[in-house]
């Protein structure tokens, strides 16, 4: 890497030598100057200048000039209002005629105690207004979602909404309207702001503007506490603050890790917190009677239930993870499973390929990769949602993004992930990939992305990778948080894989998590199983096969370690203590039982706080198997399922999240539906086997031809084949 040319800058007649062209808001932060700004943020690209909070006085010109637009220069003499009358003079004049209209209710505006206009006011102000006609007044508070409320009263126009909406998520669904003083903030044509990145723009609003519906008139700056955590809802393992008050958590802030995520959440992080206190939430074990359903019962009880069924099992136990649980946790569950019970049966909801080590890299790579390469049938955005907007920022960077999906740049059957990372190893890709094919060979730097189910991932993505000469980086996108840790927790109590599921009766099936019910094996061991052991935060399918269910916790009241999809360790910390007894401490005492020493207050060292991404591991030579094609074309349509993000156990649970889950839809190619008259809006009826389903046609002319998409929970009863025609 090139050195930066250094040239040097004077500030507050302060001398100092910074890299050319680096913004004058971070020279002056290297000279110990601040320069107050309210527009300016890094993340969203070029600064716009909009507040002209941060005037300055610059040597050679006439007028102020926003501090936030002007670049390091040789020569170049700056002064800020703490040396210059005349930048002071500016910088007043600006906070008063952004507080002209500005409503002064920072005792009811939730904002207050951690707002930078009134932070700046006080520093920077004037102290007295020479205002004294009456304010103008708007409609307030105008709730633009069922998350995010806005009071266009004291929006300051500062514009980083809507910059975030157009330029980091892409949304496009914030905008701002009319002209000069009847400028303000809305939605595209009044529609619900409805994205999964909605929440970021209430962290970006630098007033009390945009706030979050779940937060308001909750509590006060000086009674909350904040716990430095990781998000457990997704693979990607995003940095977050709990924010806490008497023991409940009351929202979930951003924590800039500029590695993993730069400081951007989704709304299912940012919002599903909601579920810890779900009415329907399980707080007392459960033992199942014969005649009339479940029945609470102690934890010794509970525990001498699931001794006695263990027991009888004879070894012949298996366990269902749902990788949502801690290494920790997956470390017990396994312990107690090979060494205590003699089980060597796992389902493991991701495999922990090692080749891909090799290939790790912080998902930043991402943006800097001069060619990157998605493959897989599920939407990105869906599966790990910061990934999606940091293959964004790749493209708005100039790199070349080839996503040969289903509803990609190279659209492709579904299935095909493997076949295409075949091609484009292989010397003769078809057609539509010769393009990317020349661009991998000739790129420095590579990022291949697989978003699929298929186990084979990891085998293809090393192989693809392995014949590159440039420097790649290779993502298998996980389908659960910490799905690399509990395979590797498994792995390492025993020998062997143990994930050959036997034929015939199962002992003893234990069950953990919620999300484990999502695996169709899950369901198939569970009516094959004598004894169902579960542990669950909800009543669900899962506990409806079970014999003894425990009560779990959320990822928000745990200690321990989790493992993302960059293999990189992080540490989970305990916001608030679970209303029920947590799982190390009752697999302690089952493991008691079994005589296997379970710690439930783990000894060894957890990440730290910021956990560095390991070291690349050694190369592995991997031969990828051959690729199974897609079936042949069918008379209908080929149906392809997906799990949208916003769906599971948390998301339920959260009323204001609702609006967010996809609605009963089908997305068609517009070739398809033009062929059976099918406009958008439409009802249609998508049908195989008998079973019927009536959804609303979405036609998309970026999907492949031949294919009909619908979301998991709406494809209930249906085949891979259907057929579509308007209801």
């Amino acid at each position: 890497m090139s050195t930066p040319e250094l040239v040097t800058v004077t500030i507050d007649r302060r001398e100092i030598q910074v890299p050319k062209g680096i913004g004058m808001v971070e020279a002056a932060a290297a000279a110990g100057v601040e320069i107050p700004v309210f527009c300016y943020e890094p993340r969203l690209g070029a600064p716009i200048g909009a507040c002209r909070m941060c005037l300055c006085e610059i040597e050679g010109m006439p007028k102020l000039q926003a501090a936030c637009t002007m670049t390091a220069q040789d020569g170049l003499v700056l002064q800020t209002a703490q040396t210059s009358e005349k930048a002071a003079e500016g910088q007043q004049a600006v906070l008063e005629f952004i507080l002209l209209n500005h409503p002064l209710d920072c005792p009811d505006c939730d904002k207050g105690g951690e707002c930078p206009l009134q932070d700046l006011t006080f520093r920077w102000g004037p102290g007295t207004t020479r205002m004294r006609f009456p304010k103008k007044t708007l409609d307030k508070p105008i709730p633009i979602s069922p998350l995010i409320a806005l009071d266009r009263e004291r929006c300051i126009l500062c514009y980083r909404c809507t910059r975030f909406s157009e330029g980091i998520a892409e949304d496009g669904q914030l905008v701002a309207q009319n002209r000069g003083v009847q400028s303000l903030i809305a939605t595209f044509e009044d529609e619900p702001y409805r994205a999964h990145f909605s929440g970021n723009v209430t962290e970006l609003c630098p007033v009390g503007a945009l706030l979050p519906t779940t937060y308001r008139h909750r509590t006060r700056p000086w009674e909350i506490d904040h716990v430095p955590t990781v998000c457990g809802l997704c693979p990607v393992g995003c940095n977050v603050w709990a924010t806490t008050r008497e023991g409940k958590v009351l929202r979930v802030l951003s924590r800039n890790h500029p590695e993993i995520d730069e400081g951007w959440i989704c709304d299912k992080g940012r919002f599903a917190f909601g579920h810890l206190r779900a009415d329907d939430r399980l707080r007392e074990p459960l033992i199942r009677m014969r005649r009339r359903g479940f029945d609470k019962v102690s934890w010794d009880d509970a525990l001498d239930r699931a001794e006695e069924g263990l027991r009888e099992a004879n070894g012949n136990v298996a366990v269902a993870f749902s990788g949502a649980e801690t290494g920790e946790i997956a470390s017990a569950i396994a312990r107690l499973s090979r060494q205590g019970l003699g089980g060597n049966v796992a389902l493991l909801p991701d495999e922990a390929n090692p080749a891909l080590d090799a290939f790790r890299a912080p998902l930043s790579a991402l943006r800097d990769a001069d060619v990157c390469v998605v493959v897989g049938d599920e939407p990105v955005v869906e599966r790990a949602p910061v990934v999606d907007l940091w293959l964004k920022a790749a493209r708005r960077a100039g790199r070349k993004l080839v996503l040969a999906t289903p509803t990609g740049t190279e659209a492709v059957p579904p299935g095909s992930a493997a076949a295409v990372l075949a091609e484009l190893r292989g010397d003769e890709p078809r057609e539509g990939l010769r393009e990317a094919h020349r661009a991998l060979r000739e790129a420095a730097k590579v990022a291949l992305v697989w978003s699929d189910d298929d186990p084979t991932g990891g085998v293809h993505l090393t192989s693809l990778a392995g014949k590159l000469g440039a420097e790649t980086a290779a993502y298998l996108l996980p389908r659960s948080p910490n799905g690399r840790g509990v395979a590797s927790a498994w792995l390492d109590a025993g020998p062997g894989r143990g994930d050959e599921i036997p034929d015939g009766e199962i002992g003893a099936l234990i069950v953990s998590g919620d999300e484990a019910a999502y695996d169709p094996r899950v369901r198939e061991l569970a009516e094959r199983a004598r004894f169902v052991l579960t542990t669950s935060m909800f009543m669900g399918e899962a506990t409806l096969w079970s014999h003894v269910v425990l009560p779990g916790t959320s990822y928000l009241e745990r200690d321990g370690t989790t493992v993302n999809l960059e293999g990189r360790p992080q540490r989970l910390r305990r916001a608030v203590d679970p209303p029920v007894l947590d799982e190390l401490s009752w697999l302690a005492r089952l493991g008691e039982r079994f005589g296997v020493g379970i710690d439930p207050w783990p000894s060894a060292p957890l990440p730290a706080e910021r956990a560095e991404l390991p070291p690349r591991g050694e190369r592995i030579a991997l031969d990828a198997p051959a690729p199974t094609h897609p079936p042949p074309e069918r008379s209908g349509l080929r149906l392809v399922r997906y799990r949208p993000l916003f769906s599971g156990a948390a998301v339920e649970r959260v009323p204001q999240l609702q609006f967010q889950r996809p609605v009963a839809e089908a997305e068609l190619a517009w070739a398809d539906a033009n062929a059976r008259g099918i406009a958008r809006g439409d009802e249609i009826s998508v049908r195989s086997n008998g079973t019927s389903v009536t959804l609303r046609a979405a036609v998309s002319r970026r999907l492949a031809a031949g294919i009909v998409r619908v979301a998991g929970e709406h494809a209930e009863g249906l085949a891979d084949s259907v057929e579509v025609a308007k209801a």
